[in-house]
């Protein structure tokens, strides 16, 4: 029996998927438990219609970060460190710190996509990577300064 599966089943298949299985497996679990429909055609033109609205919203998606790439690429901003007298540093500038100075330039960017490995605790220029959407990586310029 041929059925359009509703969500992920281990061992049959992914959500969306045209799957051929036996007819005891779907009737008394797959379509009981709501996990599958009866492939006709008006259930797989259904889900062809839900990919192609999936891949057209995750190409919308794509083209808007590479546009905010495009505004971001090789912004310059400056961020500012307690020191001491000798110039060694108080403290690290993290995601955080960065996020909240792209926020007062313009940018709304959530602190997981920018990518560090490790707080910065040094004074000088850096040049940090943003990754905007799996496919799309922006850079930025940042200068740390003391305060």
């Amino acid at each position: 029996m041929k059925v359009v599966l509703l969500c992920d089943v281990k061992g049959t298949g992914k959500k969306g998927e045209v799957k051929e299985v036996a007819d005891g497996y779907a009737k008394n679990f797959l379509l009981k438990s709501g996990k599958a429909r009866i492939a006709d055609k008006s259930t797989i033109n259904e889900n062809e219609m839900k990919k192609s609205s999936n891949e057209y919203h995750k190409e919308m998606e794509k083209q808007s970060a590479q546009q905010l790439g495009k505004k971001m690429e090789n912004t310059n901003l400056v961020l500012s460190i307690k020191c001491g007298e000798n110039g060694k540093t108080f403290g690290s500038i993290t995601a955080k710190e960065i996020c909240d100075g792209l926020d007062k330039l313009g940018f709304k960017i959530d602190k997981r996509k920018i990518d560090l490995k490790e707080p910065l605790r040094m004074i000088g220029n850096y040049t940090i990577a943003i990754k905007l959407h799996p496919e799309v990586t922006t850079k930025i310029n940042l200068k740390i300064i003391p305060e």
